[in-house]
């Protein structure tokens, strides 16, 4: 194994972290907007677009091992993971723009549609997102660089996400009719996308490489994954913590629309309330420094749980409050973003330590499996809440509607941050825990 555990230059770190900008553009597009999209300009019914992103994330179960099987088997001459970057931006971008499109069929043409258009997205993203998200365990060894590394990802993640949630209702307004408005709008984050991720090509190096000798079986991988102690702890904590914000991105212009009566505000919300993600992200690596990666996570959880109860009972007239419980959430929401991708390095090292293998596609692509299955759990479970509840589009809702769309909001994730809290403390791959691992790597090899 051969590495560099030195602080990489100011470049290096933006180099890889600004493709998370683009990636987001395509992530909070679709976790943001597009059950909305599907239920009301698109047409489909709410139990219909459930079901078309279950089908997604069932397609990803078989994918994304693959992917990552793929990627860590991957050899040639820009590395194993970087040349997906290359390969798979135009096939993206183009199945975004599909996903966002919305031709003249039949009932079930759309429905059909629907699944081909957002399975094909699913396909492309898997192809571009698992190897990306593995290369911070190829840019370096050092456990706090990885933080670093993490948090100028989650950066420029952040400002991808604040770049869709507040630009897609202007861009979508601009048009005749949001059907025009979202597919431009989707051309638009496609080409910008394609850019970074083409800048991150050109600008990392993996320098972190697996033992010459290593010949990875199947066998290896699944052991490297499930005898895994402290992945499991990642692994809980990813999808939890992507459970709780895509319930909470989901619902949230049903919240504004109809709870509140005020579908005005949402570009305010998203523009007020992601921009505090940015002062949690100042503040990460300072909690992670002190209290661990795993205790910055659960200060996280606490802040959040706090404050969606707060926002569960404070009343819809009362604007202000509202707008200050969300901007908590989003700032307890921070450290649970940023250092479980940080955490996830170091599991690698982990498994390399325990079983001889360095097996970080296959890590990565559970990991996202897991993280891809809580965002559909979240936007399938959303929609499913509504149907439930007696939801109809574009009309006034009963109060099961209404209470479903509240709770949804506030009491849901509130519970899942329970779960988070509870999680974390079972994690015990700390700094200390880490460098003796990679100690007794350097030494075997």
């Amino acid at each position: 194994m051969s590495g560099n555990a030195e602080r990489l230059p100011l470049a290096d770190r933006l180099g890889y972290g600004v493709a998370d900008f683009g990636i987001n553009l395509y992530f909070i597009s679709a976790m943001t907007y597009l059950l909305y999209f599907y239920t009301d300009v698109f047409g489909l019914s709410a139990a219909g677009a459930a079901g078309v992103m279950l089908a997604a994330r069932l397609v990803d179960a078989v994918t994304d091992p693959v992917m990552g099987a793929i990627a860590e088997r991957t050899h040639s001459r820009w590395g194993r993971l970087r040349p997906y970057l290359l390969f798979g931006a135009l096939p993206l971008a183009a199945f975004a723009v599909l996903t966002f499109s919305t031709p003249t069929l039949t009932a079930s043409g759309k429905l059909w549609w629907a699944y081909a258009t957002y399975i094909g997205f699913s396909l492309a993203y898997t192809v571009v997102s698992i190897p990306y998200s593995a290369l911070t365990a190829s840019l370096t060894l050092a456990h706090q660089e990885r933080t670093m590394l993490s948090t100028i990802r989650m950066a420029c993640a952040f400002a991808g996400g604040i770049a869709v949630s507040v630009g897609m209702p202007a861009l979508v307004g601009a048009f005749a009719s949001e059907a025009a408005g979202y597919q431009a709008a989707m051309a638009l984050f496609a080409l910008v996308a394609t850019a970074t991720l083409l800048v991150t090509f050109r600008h990392t190096a993996e320098r972190v490489k697996p033992p010459p000798a290593q010949r990875l079986t199947l066998a290896n991988s699944l052991k490297a994954v499930f005898a895994n102690p402290p992945l499991i702890v990642v692994m809980v904590l990813f999808t939890c913590g992507m459970l709780a914000f895509t319930v909470r991105q989901a619902v949230a212009i049903y919240y504004f629309e109809y709870n509140l009566g005020r579908p005005d505000l949402i570009a305010g919300w998203f523009g007020f309330t992601m921009p505090v993600m940015f002062i949690g992200l100042a503040v990460t690596p300072k909690l992670a420094a002190r209290y661990g990666k795993a205790g910055g996570i659960l200060i996280g959880a606490v802040v959040t749980l706090a404050a969606c109860l707060g926002l569960h009972f404070t009343p819809y007239t009362n604007i202000p409050v509202i707008f200050f419980w969300g901007a908590l959430i989003a700032l307890g929401g921070t450290p649970i973003a940023v250092l479980g991708w940080a955490m996830l390095p170091d599991t690698v090292e982990f498994a390399q330590w325990r079983h001889g293998v360095r097996a970080d596609g296959a890590i990565f692509a559970m990991s996202s499996f897991f993280q891809k299955l809580a965002k559909t759990l979240g936007g399938a479970g959303v929609a499913a809440g509504l149907a439930w509840a007696g939801y109809v589009a574009n009309t006034e809702q009963s109060a099961a509607s209404l209470a479903a769309i509240h709770n949804m909001m506030t009491l849901v994730p509130a519970t899942i941050m329970l779960v988070i809290i509870l999680a974390a403390r079972f994690y015990s791959l700390d700094q200390a825990a880490h460098a003796k691992v990679v100690r007794e790597i350097k030494l075997r090899d």
